[in-house]
């Protein structure tokens, strides 16, 4: 007898307004990102470090985005720990091959050898915790506060079989992708086939199979950011549909609301910071020709001002991605020694360790936009799509 996953549930007819809500945040998303605008690079560099630190967050690896940022770009963090930098390192690998595989003209079904390979690259530094074998025995997840167990998976020996049956489900089905996406995640981590990392794996799953659907930018279709603000949130429902062991006849709708509903918020979030990142690189710019220094200086302050550490190399490579332009080390020195002389940077250590921080102009700029910004949207997109139907139907 074949082993059974959970089933996806038929979309009704909310869900599938929803959906359309969905895709109209995501065609509008599709349009903005797609423009040559100069500060694109550091949108998509941004969307990409928040996804590594809110899947990473809800494993208890914790960090600042200035560290998860220096991670992305190979750099030495300041503050996070040994253990916090190798498990940064690790996801940071493993989401740039998902994004970079997505992007072939014939993107990779899934199988057992990408899980597993896609597993090594996050769990690598420690042997101990099984890098890309399935586990050789139970699994427990426990409260970390109280002790308790609240999951078990099941059986090691059920394992190949259930990875099997997820991935059918995934590849057969004829659901939306962000339907397939989910339910993805979801029998991927109630299956809990690793011995540690098994909630990133399924997350960076999630992520696969929407970025080589090409529905938008890839970094931009990720919900990982979502998950890490709404740890608690993505725990219970977990809990609601599993009832604390393996149970794949239970109903996964809740679940499948759930991540319709992070799908709508983050797209929502990231059309409010496109429009952040136009009003601020403007002032940038205009920063820097008031203080008359190359136009390319506000590369540098842009990124400054979102709290970034700039270091000669990292400094020339922003050039290079907003303007297509190749400077020296020389020339990104006497840049950098500018803007400090201009009040607008300041510098922290010596010769080769020396990195510069944003001075109070330019983390003024920032602050001066998102104060006016409106809050963080948390329309229930479930509610407005019940709203929309009544007003169809008169």
């Amino acid at each position: 007898m074949a082993a059974s996953v959970f089933q996806t549930p038929t979309s009704d007819a909310v869900e599938h307004r929803v959906l359309e809500l969905i895709d109209d945040a995501r065609r509008q998303l599709r349009f903005r990102v797609a423009e040559p605008r100069r500060w694109i690079g550091s949108l998509r560099r941004m969307a990409f470090a928040r996804a590594v630190q809110g899947s990473n967050s809800i494993e208890g690896y914790n960090a600042s985005l200035d560290d998860v940022l220096a991670a992305v770009e190979g750099e030495p963090t300041l503050d996070a720990d040994a253990e916090t930098e190798l498990a940064l390192a690790g996801y940071r690998d493993a989401m740039t091959y998902v994004l970079q595989v997505a992007q072939d003209p014939a993107p990779p079904s899934v199988d057992e050898g990408l899980l597993k390979a896609l597993h090594f690259m996050m769990i690598k530094h420690d042997l101990q915790k099984n890098p890309g074998r399935w586990r050789p025995g139970a699994v427990y997840v426990r409260d970390d506060a109280t002790g308790e167990i609240v999951y078990e998976g099941p059986d090691f020996e059920q394992v190949p079989g259930l990875i099997e049956a997820t991935i059918g489900e995934l590849e057969d089905s004829d659901a939306p992708v962000l339907v397939r996406a989910a339910m993805a995640h979801l029998n991927l981590v109630m299956v809990h086939p690793f011995s540690d990392g098994n909630g990133r794996i399924a997350r960076a799953l999630q992520t696969l199979v929407l970025a080589r659907e090409q529905i938008v930018a890839p970094v931009f279709s990720s919900i990982e950011e979502y998950l890490g603000r709404n740890t608690q949130a993505y725990y219970d429902v977990l809990a609601e549909v599993g009832q604390g062991s393996w149970n794949p006849q239970r109903d996964a709708r809740p679940w499948l609301r759930f991540c319709l509903t992070a799908h709508y918020r983050q797209a929502m979030t990231h059309l409010r910071r496109i429009e952040e990142a136009e009003q601020l690189w403007a002032a940038c710019a205009e920063l820097a020709a008031g203080h008359r220094l190359p136009e390319r200086a506000a590369s540098g302050l842009y990124d400054a001002a979102h709290g970034v550490r700039l270091r000669n190399a990292f400094y020339r490579k922003l050039v290079r991605e907003t303007l297509d332009e190749e400077i020296s080390e020389l020339t990104a020195s006497r840049d950098l020694k500018a803007i400090v002389d201009a009040g607008l940077l300041e510098p922290v250590g010596e010769r080769r360790a020396r990195y510069y921080v944003a001075h109070d102009p330019v983390t003024g700029l920032r602050r001066r936009i998102r104060q006016s910004r409106p809050g963080r949207d948390t329309t229930d997109p479930f509610g407005l799509a019940s709203q929309q139907m009544q007003l169809d139907l008169g």
